[in-house]
């Protein structure tokens, strides 16, 4: 069928507004986020750390043991990923040595759906140690592995020191004292653990912090921690809150004093972007997610190593001592000053300072003011003109309802299982839940949104020349529903606006250069994509899903790590963005009023199976008077 060519743009008749937007205005209100600024810049504070434990504890970090211990799980038990027989024999080689320094295993045994591998079962392995207190202070590394390779580094190093740090306290429960060990008394009850489904999304963490909540004071996670890089600290979790920036600085203190050089942080701009949209492939997460403050040390990025790369030949044994006994200075100064640093807070590192977290919320809230004032004055401007606003409203409700049918049905198919499903944790990257796109799902996706579109359609098509006040209110429709979808960022996660405020204020402009050129109007339109765009190449990089991608948030919508609140708004930022692409391209018209827009094509449908049926009735009663006669 032949495109219908675009509308005639009738004149605008006198008292139109010519400039939309009152810049002057507009520019005044920046102003006001000044304050915020400025209250922000008094908030920046470096966060004190807990001093070293005194006395200090004797070295009894082995690292030639904890090198041995890393090769002989990584060759011996290679495949430990979840499920696997490899699994079970590395959590009893885990047993065995913990029983040979005289340390009992307490088994916890549960089930989770991992995304393309189908429930199954796993176990978390917890030595304790008890303390004088029954609040616990907890060290954490995952078991199993991806199946991929050996995993020496990915995660047998975390585990040799896992053990290694049990050893250096196995005096206070068994009474014998190992070559190297120190009998030692913790003020706290201590925990080691060993969980499973590490690679997977932390299931063996949120499972343990599920359980332990109540307990847990503070969490150190281990995980690869014998790599060539330097020692990293990773401190975002699956929500807005990062552990306490004390527990940061006194990790950071004791790593310094171990390696002579402070460990690495992400930049300002990718923690801010962590806080925008909470996500981390490491088990600090779900705890972090419990209100549980923990922090992983690590010399990984956010993108596991390569096979090659992860075999027991290749472990950096001195950066496993390093870590190791920085570990265990650390629990130490834990153990004497832990409730100093529990909880968790949000903040961004600026250098060896931080912003707290609810300055930059302010900041952020401040940005959207002089949206929201052009905007109301936009639309108050319009009134008192009396330009036709509520079926420019009505179009966008037609858009509307066309994203939330393709959500719903998105949602149907994650309920009866055409998207792998799962926990609602981050899958692995390396997963075929990751990376593999269901052809037919999405096939069938695209078939009933075209579906829905030819519903909605009817009522979006120009059915007569639309006028430039028709546009000027199409514009004002579009950002009123934009700031409302703003107001509702900032009650879910007002990090999320930085995603969000470059459509905001690029949009904004839209009605101002609607008579311009279709290149400015198409880059205007463009820049307010800048958000998701980045979040979509942080994706692509960071994490080194490529491609991948787009399929991959797909994904964490189906598994609920994205909330469906969350989901609803970005469908409604997306109804916003079809109307202003309809706006910049010529192609707008309001919705019909009753006499122009006659019957919908369902109605109409059911009109012509009515009209079709009497048809054949008719037909069919005069041929029995042509048999009868």
């Amino acid at each position: 069928m032949a495109a219908n060519p675009p509308p005639a743009r009738t004149r605008a008749r006198p008292g139109s507004l010519e400039r939309p937007i009152n810049s002057r205005l507009y520019r005044g209100t920046w102003l006001l986020v000044g304050i915020p600024l400025l209250i922000a810049a008094f908030s920046v504070a470096k966060p004190p750390a807990l001093r070293a434990a005194v006395p200090t504890l004797p070295p009894a970090f082995d690292k030639l043991r904890a090198v041995a211990l890393a090769r002989d799980l990584a060759q011996t038990f290679p495949d430990r990923s979840p499920g696997s027989p490899g699994a079970e024999s590395a959590r009893q080689w885990f047993a065995e040595q913990v029983a040979n320094l005289g340390l009992k295993v307490r088994r916890e045994p549960f089930s989770a759906t991992i995304p393309g591998r189908g429930r199954i079962r796993l176990e978390n392995l917890i030595v304790t140690i008890p303390g004088r207190s029954p609040q616990a202070l907890a060290v954490l590394a995952h078991l199993d592995n991806a199946g991929t390779g050996p995993g020496a580094n990915d995660n047998a190093s975390g585990i040799a020191a896992l053990i290694e740090l049990a050893r250096s306290y196995a005096t206070s429960v068994s009474g014998n004292v190992p070559s190297g060990a120190s009998i030692v008394s913790p003020a706290h009850t201590l925990f080691f653990v060993a969980t499973d489904g590490g690679e997977f999304g932390g299931l063996g963490a949120n499972r343990f912090a599920a359980d332990f909540r109540d307990r847990i004071v503070t969490a150190i996670v281990l995980d690869s921690i014998a790599g060539q890089a330097t020692s990293r600290l990773v401190i975002a979790g699956n929500t807005a809150r990062d552990a306490s920036a004390g527990l940061v600085e006194t990790a950071a203190a004791r790593i310094q004093e171990q390696a002579g050089a402070p460990p690495r942080r992400p930049s300002g701009f990718a923690q801010l972007l962590d806080l925008a949209f909470p996500f981390t492939l490491y088990e600090q997460g779900p705890l972090l997610t419990q209100g549980v403050g923990a922090l992983t040390v690590t010399t990984a990025s956010d993108r596991r190593p390569a096979t090659f790369s992860d075999s027991p030949g290749r472990l950096n044994g001195g950066r496993l001592a390093q870590i190791g006994r920085s570990t265990q200075e650390l629990l130490r100064a834990l153990d004497q000053g832990a409730e100093l640093v529990q909880g968790t807070s949000s903040y961004v590192y600026l250098g060896a300072r931080v912003i707290r977290g609810w300055a930059i919320e302010l900041v952020l809230i401040a940005a959207l003011l002089p949206f929201v004032i052009a905007t109301i004055d936009l639309f108050a401007r319009c009134r008192r003109r009396h330009l036709p606003i509520a079926p420019a409203l009505r179009s966008y409700r037609s858009r509307l309802a066309f994203w939330l049918w393709v959500g719903a049905v998105f949602e149907l198919f994650a309920l009866v299982g055409v998207w792998p499903g799962g926990a609602a944790l981050p899958l692995a990257p390396h997963s075929i839940a990751a990376q593999h796109w269901p052809l037919f799902g999405l096939l069938g996706l695209a078939a009933l949104a075209a579906a829905g579109w030819a519903v909605a359609r009817t009522r979006l098509v120009p059915r007569r020349p639309v006028g430039i006040d028709d546009e000027l209110a199409g514009h004002t429709a579009a950002l009123l529903a934009l700031g409302v979808v703003g107001l509702m960022v900032v009650a879910t996660n007002p990090y999320a606006l930085i995603l969000v405020l470059p459509s905001l204020h690029a949009w904004l402009w839209l009605p101002q250069v609607q008579s311009r050129p279709a290149w400015l109007r198409a880059s205007v339109l463009a820049l307010g994509f800048l958000g998701p765009i980045v979040l979509l190449i942080s994706f692509a990089s960071r994490y080194g899903l490529g491609l991948d991608a787009p399929w991959y948030l797909a994904e964490l919508v189906a598994v609920r790590y994205v909330p469906i609140p969350t989901f609803a708004i970005a469908l409604a930022w997306l109804a916003v963005a079809a109307q202003l692409a309809a706006l910049a391209a010529r192609r707008y018209a309001p919705y019909p009023s009753s006499a122009e827009r006659g019957l919908g094509p369902i109605r109409a449908g059911l009109r012509r199976a009515l009209l079709a049926h009497r048809a054949r009735q008719r037909a069919s009663e005069q041929r029995e008077r042509a048999t009868g006669a």
